[in-house]
């Protein structure tokens, strides 16, 4: 992080020693920190001074004691191991969690069955010790999580578990007593809330059962059930309430969902509470079931992986990103062990290349960049806007010109998009390859290096390309083995220069206009869809 930051370094309670801004959001600034005293990491969350209100003071508060209890109760709710006020600021210090969000995860692929019940099993139990509550002034209230999406959902390795699953964020819970006055006002993430939440109406923990059918339907298929007019909360509460859900064997047909399990998803997400399960414990019971189906497979996968994890390994791969069923479960940690080549420069330029794995490589766009540019991108990674095209003209030389941008509205709003571009000569038979790569997968990963850093990888930001694009650049791949060579490459090169250059302005335009709607939740946002292809010169 910036070194312009006051509290790095800082000694907070003569204890905890903050060393790194690890995360940001609109209630609070989350700091890595060392415990002086016992050893080890820890994390610590402070409220942001312009929320420093009696009611939000107290709402923190509630969060911090939340999460202590409930931390004592089960593995599946981050753990808060103290609390206190430092120069009338709230903070509390809770365990540090390294792992993935699921929906960081979701971004990449839905996930498989026998996967998918497992992280469903243990989201469900944080569910369920939340619902049977906290203990208030000797009262048991229960607590109403409110805001349960993909992104509060972090995944980490465990030895034992595999998937070892923590629910994040209790930030807007709601704690349920005798003595309770609910919000009339909507809070949480309109993707995800129930009907009755986005009412201001009050709520039990079938509310939260109603967000995570939707989540468990985005977990199976990578898309949600529901697809309002408009991203706005009129048009999401019309979705809500009135719009039938799809069904898994619309969207996935291939999955070949059980039906008791496509009926228990779709139960989660009926508009009237009483139509769907009771409680967690019923959905709880109904995950299990389904699970004893699938965990003879599951426990194939282990063993498949610990026979993977005993045998030497090249530098392409790690045995840390092997999947339950052998398959490579997180490319993002694969590509975030790379280093800079030492053939190229220590400057802020953009190469693409692929790197190879034990089965189909990934295809990448490395780029150097100013650390404290990349350390806002990362922390501020819910803001992120990427549009991404590539240019192709088949002569004089055939030639694609790979474009990337990057906009997040904390840190580019007065200098614009971050704009990442690589050229591909198509007559390079790495380029082809790296094209047919894309075109495949249709996905690839931005790995960012700190000038001030650049041994090691910095952050990786997936980003998908859209089904008509990937069908474009296949196109091209297998058309340029036809096309001979009638020109300079310089001379494409200059020509698909002033294509971009005519795209930028129009590109910058809608990123700044997206960046400002509140509509968009997801990092990955596809703006321009369509590819741009120059007129051929012959």
């Amino acid at each position: 992080m910036s070194s312009s930051d006051p509290n790095i370094g800082r000694l907070l309670d003569s204890r905890y020693e903050l060393k790194e801004l690890i995360g940001k959001g609109a209630m609070g600034r989350v700091y890595l920190a060392k415990h002086n005293l016992l050893g080890g990491e820890v994390a610590v969350k402070f409220l942001v001074q312009t929320l420093l209100s009696d009611k939000m003071r107290a709402r923190f508060f509630q969060e911090a004691r939340t999460c202590a209890q409930l931390g004592q109760r089960t593995i599946h709710i981050v753990r808060v191991t103290d609390f206190g006020i430092d120069d009338e600021v709230p903070f509390y210090v809770m365990e540090y969690l390294q792992g993935e969000s699921l929906g960081d995860i979701l971004q990449l692929q839905p996930l498989p069955i026998p996967r998918f019940l497992g992280i469903s099993r243990q989201i469900c139990l944080g569910l369920k010790y939340a619902h049977e509550g906290i203990e208030v002034n000797n009262q048991l209230c229960p607590i109403i999580h409110r805001d349960i999406k993909p992104s509060n959902i972090l995944i980490t390795a465990d030895e034992t578990m595999g998937d070892l699953v923590k629910v994040l964020d209790f930030g807007i819970a709601q704690l349920l007593s005798d003595d309770h006055q609910g919000t009339k006002t909507f809070m949480g993430t309109l993707a995800y809330a129930s009907p009755e939440q986005m009412e201001g109406r009050e709520i039990d923990p079938r509310s939260d059962i109603y967000s995570l059918g939707i989540m468990m339907f985005q977990m199976l298929t990578g898309k949600l059930p529901l697809t309002p007019d408009t991203h706005s909360f009129g048009g999401w509460y019309k979705a809500h309430h009135f719009q039938n859900p799809l069904t898994l064997d619309e969207l996935a047909p291939h999955l070949k969902v059980p039906k008791p399990l496509e009926a228990l998803v779709l139960a989660c997400i009926e508009k009237k509470p009483e139509n769907r399960p009771a409680n967690t414990t019923e959905l709880l019971q109904s995950l299990e079931e389904l699970d004893e189906r699938f965990r003879p497979s599951r426990q194939l996968g282990h063993r498949i992986k610990d026979a993977l994890s005993k045998k030497p390994v090249g530098k392409s791969f790690n045995t840390d990103s092997i999947a339950p069923n052998g398959s490579i479960a997180n490319p993002n940690q694969l590509c975030g062990l790379q280093s800079w080549p030492k053939d190229k420069p220590i400057a802020r330029i953009t190469f693409a290349q692929t790197i190879p794995t034990s089965g189909v490589p990934l295809a990448t766009l490395w780029a150097m960049l100013p650390k404290a540019e990349i350390d806002e991108i990362r922390t501020h990674r819910l803001y992120n806007r990427v549009y991404r095209n590539f240019l192709c003209t088949l002569s004089p030389h055939p030639m694609v010109l790979w474009l990337t941008a990057i906009y997040n509205q904390r840190c580019h709003e007065k200098e614009g998009p971050r704009w990442l571009y690589a050229f591909m000569d198509l007559k390079a038979s790495s380029s082809t390859d790296l094209l047919h790569v894309l075109g495949t997968q249709a996905e690839y990963r931005i790995l960012m290096f700190g000038l001030e850093e650049p041994k090691r990888c910095a952050y990786v930001l997936p980003t998908k390309i859209n089904d008509l694009l990937s069908k474009q650049i296949r196109q091209w791949a297998l058309e340029s083995r036809n096309y001979p060579s009638v020109g300079s490459p310089t001379m494409s090169k200059d020509l698909l220069r002033s294509e971009f250059q005519k795209l930028k302005p129009k590109i910058h335009q809608r990123m700044v206009n997206h960046g400002n709607d509140a509509g968009f939740q997801s990092s990955n946002l596809s703006i321009i869809t369509q590819s741009t292809r120059p007129t051929d010169h012959h």
